[in-house]
C-alpha cells in the first residue's frame, strides 16, 4: 500500500471516530434562572448528574435565565433540545394566553411536555434581628428588599399587598443579588427570596450577620393560596424553630420537539440520580414521588416510558 493510501485511510478513521463519538453524544441545553440562585446551583447539579449518570452521553450547558416567566417565552424560538424550569401554573397560563402571556400566545406552547419535578419554590422572608420583626405583619414601616423580575419578586409583592402592607412597607430599589451585603450593612431591615431550602443567599445571611426567617401562620398561609410547606429546625444558622412557609411546584420542561429517546434518557438519570444528588445538597431530598401530582399538564412521551417502566402511576391528564 502506498504513502497515499495509508494516509487517506488514516483520515477515513478519524473522521469514522469522529462521527461515532458526536453521534453517541446529545447535548442539552438547560434555562433555569439567574446565576447565584439555588435554581441556577441546582441546574449545575443536573448538568453534572446526567454527565455522570450516562457516562458523558449526555451534555447538558446551563443558561442563565431572567426568570420562569422568560424560560416559557423562550420555547417559540427554541428547538428540541431545550429543556427549562418553571411552575406549572406558568404553562396553563401561556396555553390559555392569560396573564403575562395575554396577546403573546404561540402554537408552540401547546407542544410543551413535563419530564420531572425539581424542588419547590419556597418562599423566605429574611429580616435582620436588628429590626425586631418577628412575624409578617411587623415588616411594616421596614425596608424590604424584594429584587427585579424574578418569582420571588412578583409574590412578595403580592404578599404585600394580600396583607395590606402595600403602603406601609419601603421597598428598597436594587437587585437581589445584594440582599446579604445591604442586609449586613444595615441599607435594610429584610429581603424576601423564592428558592428551594436550604436558599444559598439565605443561608450566606444567616452566616454573616444574625438573621429571623419569618413564620406564617395557617389563616396567612390559606390566604395565599399557595402551598404550605415547613423548613425544619437547624436549616439556617440561629434558627431554633421551624418555619412555616409557602411554596410552588416547580418541574423540567422541554417540548414534543424532543425525541423520545433523550426525554427518556433524561428522566431515567434524573431518578436514578436523585439519592445522590441529596447527599450533597439537601433541597432533593425534597423531590419523591408525591410532586408528580403537580404536573398539572402532559408529560413528553419519553418519559411516560420511563415512568411506566418504573411502576409511577400517571393521571389521565398526564398522558
Amino acid at each position: 500500500m502506498n504513502t497515499f493510501m495509508k494516509t487517506t485511510l488514516a483520515a477515513l478513521a478519524v473522521t469514522a471516530l469522529g462521527v461515532t463519538a458526536s453521534s453517541a453524544e446529545t447535548r442539552i441545553t438547560y434555562k433555569s434562572a439567574k446565576t447565584g440562585s439555588s435554581y441556577y446551583q441546582m441546574g449545575v447539579e443536573l448538568a453534572e448528574a446526567m454527565k455522570a449518570g450516562t457516562d458523558g452521553a449526555l451534555i447538558v450547558t446551563i443558561e442563565e435565565s431572567q426568570g420562569s416567566v422568560q424560560n416559557v417565552m423562550e420555547v417559540k424560538a427554541r428547538g428540541a433540545d431545550y429543556v427549562f424550569t418553571t411552575p406549572p401554573a406558568l404553562v396553563g397560563l401561556a396555553q390559555r394566553g392569560k396573564a403575562m402571556f395575554d396577546g403573546k400566545g404561540d402554537p408552540k406552547f401547546d407542544e410543551i411536555r413535563a419530564l420531572f419535578p425539581i424542588p419547590s419554590l419556597t418562599m423566605h422572608f429574611v429580616m435582620s434581628a436588628d429590626s425586631g420583626v418577628t412575624d409578617l405583619m411587623g415588616m411594616e414601616g421596614k425596608q424590604i428588599l424584594l429584587g427585579k423580575g424574578s418569582f420571588g419578586a412578583t409574590e412578595g409583592e403580592k404578599y404585600i399587598e394580600t396583607f395590606g402592607l402595600t403602603d406601609k412597607v419601603k421597598i428598597a430599589d436594587a437587585e437581589l443579588s445584594n440582599a446579604v451585603a445591604a442586609l449586613k450593612n444595615g441599607q435594610i431591615d429584610g429581603f424576601v427570596t423564592a428558592g428551594s431550602w436550604p436558599a444559598p443567599n439565605v443561608i450566606e445571611a444567616a452566616a454573616s450577620t444574625p438573621v429571623t426567617v419569618l413564620s406564617l401562620t395557617d389563616e396567612q398561609i390559606a390566604q395565599t393560596g399557595r402551598t404550605k410547606l415547613v423548613i425544619p429546625a437547624g436549616t439556617y444558622a440561629g434558627q431554633d424553630a421551624d418555619i412555616q412557609t409557602t411554596s410552588l411546584p416547580v418541574v423540567a420542561y422541554t417540548t414534543t420537539a424532543m425525541d423520545d429517546d433523550t426525554a427518556y434518557a433524561l428522566t431515567k438519570t434524573f431518578w436514578e440520580s436523585k439519592a445522590k444528588l441529596g447527599d450533597t445538597s439537601p433541597w432533593w431530598n425534597g423531590v419523591d414521588q408525591a410532586l408528580m401530582a403537580n404536573i398539572a399538564g402532559q408529560i413528553h412521551p419519553g418519559a411516560q416510558r420511563y415512568y411506566e417502566e418504573a411502576g409511577i402511576a400517571l393521571t389521565d391528564a398526564q398522558k
